[in-house]
């Protein structure tokens, strides 16, 4: 019984729509200043497009576009 609420959490699992700092120090395997450097490079770009953005985070669609992860 245990095993089958595992399981239909992990199906019912939603992607959050975007990755922090923690998230980009553990797939680039780095410091955390680092990982704010990545995501303020990230987030320079997304503003030159015109998109809004916030700071300390980065769209994780944006990011995989970007890294093609």
């Amino acid at each position: 019984m245990r095993r089958a609420v595992i399981t239909m959490r992990a199906k019912n699992h939603v992607e959050p729509s975007f990755l922090y700092v923690a998230d980009i120090m553990k797939l680039f395997d780095c410091s955390r200043s680092k990982a704010y450097q990545i995501i303020a490079e990230l987030n320079r770009e997304l503003e030159q497009k015109g998109f809004l953005f916030i700071r300390g985070r980065i769209s994780r669609r944006y990011f995989e576009e970007r890294y093609g992860a």
